[in-house]
């Protein structure tokens, strides 16, 4: 038993969480490897071959790691789960007009509770994972904020964890630059894993293709949604293929000619209409977002000043924010484009991470 506690670390057979895994090892951890198998292809309706974090290869490639460190390594098979969760609320937020963000709900509800299911099990104090990000106590919390590499940052990801997840998280590779992390893999002797090619794309939608996902997980919602109204400048212009394939922001792919370029404003479910409008048109100074944590205070300070992102590319806009209700409510220092709902409005101060929650559809009131 070693000294500093066993962990638990989540490996994918990418280069990062293998880099954590050994960085463990390396500073005295038990180190216990896990692969979680979340989905495959064959279920999503695809014929591509499988590849990224739940691929055959890649649980190979994480065993053949953990195998020759000498530490331990388990396959979870958490397919049902997920499915039942994750890919239920995906088709759900579609159907409902809003954009899903699945990677949140990924870790919030899925991941980490798996995780620490499992480490209880194997007697594993902490768990690990190759996300860029930090954790520090403060005020008798856990705080996360970003990691040194902050064009790695994955923060956005990771504001839906609760307080009880966070005591027993540990992210090795917070205070690198990506840079670093390919070093040491070829340092390691994984000169094939340090050259490897990353995948942004949602893991159980393989082209990236979420329309066909939708149209194989829901055979006739095609011909259901087929043919409702375009909106623009409160005219009908024309018809679409349905709203649940559209998002907020789009522009390519609306098969509409107007003379300038148009994007997709706002989605009504109940009455099958896309909105388009003007870039200027997407613009708005106020969003209220719903399921929202906490991570940095308890309760959020009145008025307090955030710097905000609305997608996870997005550098971030000063907003003022309250919590009214079961709701907070933002207020923009300087207008922001193409908030979709659904998708995460997540906050800042400084580098920390305060918190988050899920994009509200528009209220009408405002």
């Amino acid at each position: 038993m070693s000294k500093k506690g066993k962990v638990l670390v989540a490996m994918s057979g990418g280069i990062d969480s293998t880099v954590a895994a050994l960085m463990l090892h390396k500073d005295g951890y038990e180190v216990i490897g896990i692969t979680m198998k979340t989905w495959d292809y064959e279920s999503s309706g695809s014929s591509k071959r499988e590849t990224g974090c739940c691929s055959l290869d890649s649980i190979n490639d994480a065993r053949s790691i953990a195998v020759s460190f000498g530490f331990p390594h388990y396959i979870l098979d958490i397919r049902g789960e997920f499915g039942e969760f994750i890919i239920n609320n995906f088709v759900e937020e579609y159907l409902a007009g809003r954009t899903p963000n699945p990677c949140v709900l990924c870790n919030t509800h899925i991941k980490w509770d798996a995780l620490l299911k499992r480490a209880d099990m194997l007697d594993c104090e902490f768990i690990a994972t190759g996300h860029y990000a930090q954790v520090r106590e403060e005020n008798n919390r856990r705080v996360v904020f970003k990691g040194l590499d902050q064009t790695k940052d994955q923060t956005y990801v990771l504001w839906g964890l609760g307080q009880e997840s966070l005591k027993r998280t540990m992210f090795p590779l917070g205070q690198f630059k990506k840079t670093e992390i390919k070093q040491m893999a070829k340092d390691a002797g994984f000169i094939d894993l340090a050259n490897k090619s990353e995948s942004y794309d949602i893991c159980f939608v393989p082209d990236n293709n979420y329309r066909d996902f939708l149209k194989h997980r829901l055979p006739d919602l095609e011909d259901k949604v087929n043919g409702g109204n375009y909106l623009f400048k409160n005219k009908i212009v024309g018809k679409h293929r349905g709203y649940p394939f559209y998002t907020v922001g789009q522009r390519k792919g609306l098969e509409i000619a107007l003379g300038a370029p148009v994007f997709v404003k706002e989605i009504i479910p109940e009455t099958n209409t896309v909105i388009l409008g003007d870039k200027e048109d997407l613009e708005e100074n106020h969003l209220q977002v719903r399921d929202f944590n906490l991570i940095k205070y308890e309760h959020l300070p009145e008025d307090f000043v955030g710097l905000t992102k609305i997608r996870y590319k997005d550098p971030g806009t000063l907003a003022t924010i309250n919590t009214i209700d079961d709701k907070l409510d933002f207020i923009f220092h300087s207008p922001v484009n193409g908030v979709a709902p659904g998708q995460s409005a997540v906050f800042y101060e400084g580098n920390d991470l305060v918190g988050g929650g899920f994009i509200n559809r528009k209220n009408p009131n405002f």
